[in-house]
């Protein structure tokens, strides 16, 4: 089991870059695909970005073009570079390892961190 720990959330101005980060424990991590979803209040929990373990990259379709996903498996992280913020981005984030092919929408896979709170002010 991979344990995950998010670091970066904060509360950021609308229009503006932040950067969320995401460092694992374990052997598994540079095998999976690693990425966040996000939970607004009142919603359901939706993928923001994935990144498999070759370099493969999964967007939701709210975020494409303003969120870049990467990730560094010689320091066990994955981070997401969030820029052109807007309110409705305001969620917890969560990070999330699990195999590639059961990257999607929704679904209780893997392994999960245990959140950091953005809140983008307008």
């Amino acid at each position: 089991q991979v344990q995950l720990e998010e670091s970066g959330g904060g509360l950021v101005q609308a229009g503006g870059s932040h950067r969320l980060s995401c460092t694992a424990s374990g052997r598994t991590f540079s095998r999976n695909a690693a990425g966040w979803y996000r939970q607004a209040p009142g919603k359901q929990r939706e993928l923001v970005a994935f990144i498999s373990s070759t370099g493969l990259m999964d967007y939701g379709d709210s975020v494409k073009g303003r969120f870049t996903i990467s990730r560094d498996d010689a320091r066990n992280t994955v981070y997401l570079q969030m820029n052109s913020l807007k309110s409705e981005d305001t969620a917890v984030y969560y990070c999330n390892v699990r195999p590639w092919s059961l990257v999607g929408p929704i679904g209780d896979y893997g392994s999960w961190g245990q959140g950091t709170q953005v809140t983008v002010s307008s």
